[in-house]
């Protein structure tokens, strides 16, 4: 629209300008010929005069014939626009008409939209309509089946002569010591065939593993105590203003106790490599009787070479012992550290070696692989030659020795398993966790100090007093049992097998003890009349 009406500008501009164009040419040439007229009147010349008519004569045919050409042109440009802008429109109106015809569908196909929309809507209204009467129907029921089970409860507590909830309480209790009696006789059925079976065959492969197992076995401290010629030799070991003293100190990393004890000097320190460089070194000094600083560190490097000598020969010693064999050089070091070494007062390196026996004994028995049982019962506690060196338990620092070694994954399982911290997936890893409760709960094996026992005791009775029901509890047999007498008149039989299982459970999780703890609970109904 807008381009047609440029053109149409355009159009009236071409023939404005065609208009004034001949009259400017005219004023021109009027212009011209009085300058020229001017001219010849001036001069008087008649033939110049004649010449600008002529002139003027041919400015103002010329400016008629510019303006008739530039009228035409206008002309024709105007009706060209005029075609054009007709044509444009009767196209502009084909398409409104297109249009308009479209709106008119659209609209159609909405009212019907509509009219089935509102249709829905009525059906919509009336079924909720039906549903608000059901549900006032259903309300109606529901208040009259309340009223008749009133009625029904109240006439069955007035024949039972109890309250529904005195009724389902007692319901429940009856139904709870059923279940309980039948779980106490399923549970003792099953105990009793286990029992029968799995305890003849364990005594019997344990008895026989143990009466083939004699190793020896020695209880250490972390002190250890050198015998003197006489108290003399105290002072020399002490030197001028302690210099010897501090000396020996050094250079073995331990401390020397010298009191009041006639004849004797006490080494204290909790690496037991040291303690042994440190006695050796005293006893080397004391027999050459030259003691001073620069002897003292000279001596204490030449036991210190003997010892690392002495302790690979006493792991060779140990592998050939075992029957073990293709271990790495650094292993068989740490295996002859662990003579050096004690758990609960007992020697580590017989324990694994006891360990190594009894678990490949128990293995031949049942078939399983009595080599691996072996190198693993061996090599189960390694970690214990370096767990004052290195950060963590003995089991993880074993472990990641066993695989720094390059040990079969097998005993590598085998010595994480063995305390129970991972579950043990292999029947060796089991045989190791066996002997090696055997070798520590054996008596003799192990011992602890009487105030950690006490604390062991004291902590098994008040684990099993703070149980409701519990009348007494005693530790007896060093700890190894914990006998509980339960009130006849709050515990029944059934309760008494669970409170068993559930002390012996929470004593697993919060005690350390060696072997096993027996948990005994005892009830007893005694019945007393007099005869008068």
């Amino acid at each position: 629209m807008l381009n047609n009406l440029s053109h149409i500008l355009l159009a009236n501009v071409t023939l404005i300008l065609a208009i004034v164009l001949p009259i400017v040419a005219l004023a021109l040439g009027a212009f011209v010929g009085i300058i020229v007229f001017r001219i010849i009147k001036n001069k008087k010349d008649e033939s110049i005069k004649t010449d600008a008519n002529k002139i003027l004569q041919e400015a103002i045919a010329d400016a008629k014939r510019l303006r008739k050409e530039a009228a035409l042109e206008a002309k024709e440009e105007i009706l060209k626009d005029r075609t054009e802008f007709e044509k444009e429109m009767k196209d502009r109106q084909v398409e409104v008409r297109r249009s308009e015809q479209r709106i008119t569908q659209r609209e159609e196909v909405l009212d019907k939209k509509e009219e089935t929309l509102d249709k829905k809507i009525e059906a919509i209204d009336k079924s909720r309509e039906d549903l608000k009467t059901k549900e006032k129907e259903i309300e109606e029921l529901k208040q009259k089946g309340e009223r008749e089970l009133e009625g029904i409860i109240l006439r069955i507590e007035k024949v039972a002569q109890m309250t529904k909830e005195e009724a389902k309480a007692k319901l429940i209790q009856e139904i709870e010591e059923q279940a309980k009696k039948d779980a106490v006789k399923i549970v003792r059925e099953i105990e009793a065939a286990a029992k029968e079976d799995a305890d003849r065959k364990a005594k019997d492969i344990i008895s026989l593993a143990i009466q083939k197992c004699a190793v020896d076995h020695s209880s250490d401290i972390t002190t250890s105590v050198v015998a003197l010629p006489s108290d003399e030799m105290k002072g020399r070991i002490i030197g001028r203003e302690g210099r010897n003293i501090r000396a020996l100190e050094s250079a073995t990393g331990v401390d020397l106790i010298i009191d009041d004890t006639p004849e004797a000097v006490v080494i204290s320190g909790f690496d037991p490599v040291r303690r042994e460089v440190a006695r050796l070194s005293l006893e080397k000094l004391l027999s050459d009787g030259r003691i001073h600083p620069g002897r003292i560190e000279e001596i204490v490097e030449k036991t210190r070479r003997d010892l690392d000598a002495h302790i690979k020969e006493t792991g060779e010693a140990a592998i050939y012992e075992a029957g073990v064999f293709n271990l790495h050089s650094d292993i068989v070091r740490l295996l002859g550290r662990l003579k050096y070494r004690t758990s609960y007062g007992q020697n580590v390196l017989k324990h694994s070696l006891e360990v190594s026996h009894l678990a490949g004994l128990i293995a031949a028995e049942i078939g399983a692989d009595v080599a691996l049982a072996k190198r693993a019962g061996l090599l189960h506690d390694i970690g214990k030659a370096v767990d004052h060196e290195v950060e963590g338990t003995h089991i993880s620092i074993g472990a990641d020795l066993a695989k720094k070694y390059k040990e079969n994954p097998a005993v590598i399982h085998c010595i994480a398993a063995h305390h129970g911290d991972i579950e043990a997936q292999s029947v060796e890893a089991v045989l190791i966790m066996i002997a090696d409760s055997i070798s520590g709960a054996r008596p003799g094996a192990r011992r602890e100090t009487l105030e950690n026992y006490v604390k062991r005791l004291e902590k098994l009775e008040s684990i099993a007093n703070a149980f409701d029901g519990v009348d007494k509890s005693f530790a007896i047999q060093a700890g190894r049992e914990i006998r509980i007498l339960v009130k006849p008149d709050a515990v029944d039989d059934a309760k008494a097998i669970f409170m068993a299982k559930d002390i012996a459970k929470k004593i697993e999780e919060e005690m350390d003890y060696p072997g096993q703890i027996k948990v005994n609970v005892i009830r007893e109904t005694r019945s007393i009349e007099y005869a008068k």
